[in-house]
């Protein structure tokens, strides 16, 4: 099957986080939010702005996490399960046949362990783009810098809240369009 290059699928999620990074014993973490901006490569528009709440089934949203993301509990647990969301994926953004893009590697890994650990039908195909690494390397940067610092030097506003999936897949897009746009302009 010939891949599509008319979007990228820019994606940001959020899971279940812990003060000190490690979850309490018995808990994992869950994706509970994707966030998803489609970016049109013939124009740079970012066709949608749209967030995906995803139930955790093997554990709880802590306080750090709410504070980190602004998601409750009670909010999550009103969302789809975790191969539902897999599913929308697939059927409504043809996941498996676009390029999909995050800031950094988080995303790759902790959707390709869910879905092992879950025995879901990991989502995409075999093509994902690190705007994270991309950025750094077109910038010359000597190491990867933060989504805020990424678009501060691109003199890009940061809009909506950091750390929720749809406003940061949505500010990912705007600075990997920057890129794709200075790369084909020289």
């Amino acid at each position: 099957m010939a891949k599509r290059l008319d979007h990228v699928i820019v994606i940001d999620i959020e899971s279940t986080c812990w003060d000190g990074g490690f979850p309490p014993k018995g808990e994992t973490n869950d994706i509970i939010e994707i966030g998803l901006t489609p970016l049109e490569l013939s124009t740079g528009r970012r066709l949608e702005k749209r967030s995906i709440l995803v139930r955790p089934e093997r554990s709880k949203v802590s306080p750090f996490c709410t504070q980190l993301t602004t998601l409750t509990q009670e909010q999550v647990s009103t969302g789809i399960r975790f191969k539902d969301a897999c599913k929308i994926l697939e059927d409504e953004y043809l996941s498996q046949e676009r390029l999909w893009a995050s800031y950094g590697d988080y995303d790759r890994r902790q959707f390709d362990k869910q879905c092992r650990d879950e025995g879901v039908r990991y989502p995409f195909g075999p093509s994902h783009l690190n705007a994270k690494t991309l950025f750094a390397v077109g910038r010359g940067l000597p190491n990867e810098v933060g989504l805020p610092q990424a678009m501060a030097l691109l003199g890009l506003k940061l809009e909506g809240t950091h750390h929720r999936g749809h406003d940061d897949a949505w500010n990912i897009a705007a600075v990997l369009w920057e890129v794709l746009k200075k790369m084909r302009t020289g």
